[in-house]
């Protein structure tokens, strides 16, 4: 699929646990981001929202209507914010990551011009990279992958800025070479990596090893961002130390979860 040349923009990340990315843009350059990322921005920059990401405007209304509706699938917006700077001389715009944990530069030209990630891990990108969905063929994936099934896809060669939570993890896969992931622990992947979900072996891991049934199996060759802290797990430790309504706390895991069912609570 062809694509635009993209803007060619600079940036600088700051911080350490909660980080933030600057980007600097020479006049007429435009940086797109989704939603609730955006943190401040210089005079001269102007604010757009825009439908779709804004790569090939040549497509003609179905094609862009065609391509943002399939971000509805996931629960995105149809439309996306572009920050374009229309002073003279260069201008900064900066995005904040939404949670503790470290922003992954990616130079899509140099990785093959393609990146999948997890739908949420999008942070903003140089016009021109499209940010569209990508399906999975195999069905045991649709059926179980959880959050790893409809994952995003970035095409271009311009730069693009995922988030990811905790730590980050690089790993390059060889030809052949297989790992095995929880599914919320995947930030993205290089197009060339396979991508399928497998059960968990064994009834007493299924049952009482306290992770999922599934996990992810990722082949190479390419490169996999990891990360040690997905959001999901997060918000999930949150909520077993709220106030119980009912049931027992959860600690101790097996035991706790065992009285639950016991009581009739189940899961």
């Amino acid at each position: 699929m062809p694509f635009e040349r993209n803007h060619e923009i600079d940036y600088f990340l700051k911080g350490e646990e909660m980080q933030m990315v600057e980007i600097e843009l020479d006049p007429q350059e435009t940086v797109i981001a989704e939603s609730g990322s955006f943190m401040y921005m210089d005079g001269g920059i102007d604010m757009q929202t825009i439908f779709g990401d804004g790569s090939n405007a040549n497509q003609g209304f179905l094609g862009k209507l065609m391509g943002a509706g399939k971000r509805l699938l996931v629960g995105e917006s149809l439309f996306m914010t572009a920050f374009t700077n229309q002073g003279v001389g260069k201008q900064r715009v900066a995005f904040a990551a939404p949670y503790a944990g470290k922003i992954i530069p990616l130079n899509l030209e140099k990785l093959g011009g393609k990146i999948i990630c997890q739908k949420d891990a999008f942070l903003c990108a140089a016009k021109g990279v499209s940010v569209g969905i990508e399906f999975q063929r195999r069905l045991g994936t649709g059926l179980f992958g959880g959050e790893g099934f409809i994952m995003e896809k970035l095409e271009g060669d311009g730069m693009a800025f995922v988030h990811a939570g905790g730590y980050v993890h690089e790993r390059t896969l060889a030809p052949g070479e297989a790992l095995r992931i929880d599914t919320g622990c995947i930030v993205g992947f290089t197009g060339g990596v396979d991508y399928d979900i497998q059960f968990v072996k064994g009834i007493k891991n299924a049952v009482f090893g306290g992770e999922g049934l599934f996990f992810a199996v990722l082949r190479g060759p390419g490169t996999v961002w990891l990360q040690s802290l997905p959001v999901s797990r997060l918000a999930s430790r949150i909520l077993s130390y709220a106030p119980q309504t009912g049931g027992r706390r959860e600690e101790g895991g097996l035991l706790g979860g065992l009285g639950n069912l016991l009581d009739g609570d189940g899961y």
